[in-house]
């Protein structure tokens, strides 16, 4: 089982950046998925989720309108579409995965996974000008 991210970099403020997680040993398609990410000095935050059935997304409210989870089933992978980037989003980008549900919420289903095979080695992301 392991999750692979990519994408990160260095960007300017107001760029966009697309994050990809590779899944491998599993499938994506019937499982919670989502992304954290650690801001300098702080504890790992949750960013975006969707849930296995795809009818339930939630995004924290600094990312609204900005950020967008999305998966594709025949490349087993998620994507993490960032737009309008800001200063403020400058973090190691974790992607997650929860092969069982542990909550209705799933932020809470995949933390519950934090530190297992089911969470990326992250990628950074530096939003500088």
């Amino acid at each position: 089982v392991q999750l692979q991210a990519s994408g990160g970099g260095l960007v300017q403020p107001g760029d966009s950046l697309r994050l990809s997680c590779a899944a491998s040993g599993f499938t994506l398609a019937n499982v919670d998925i989502g992304w954290f990410r650690r801001p300098p000095g702080k504890e790992p935050e949750g960013v975006g989720c969707i849930t296995s059935s795809g009818t339930s997304a939630r995004y924290d409210d600094s990312v609204k309108g900005r950020f967008t989870i999305s998966r594709d089933n025949n490349k087993n992978t998620m994507y993490l579409q960032m737009n309008s980037l800001e200063p403020e989003d400058t973090a190691v980008y974790y992607c997650a995965a929860a092969p069982t549900p542990r909550d209705s919420n799933c932020f809470a289903s995949l933390a519950y996974y934090y530190g297992k095979d089911y969470w990326g080695k992250g990628t950074q992301v530096t939003v500088s000008s």
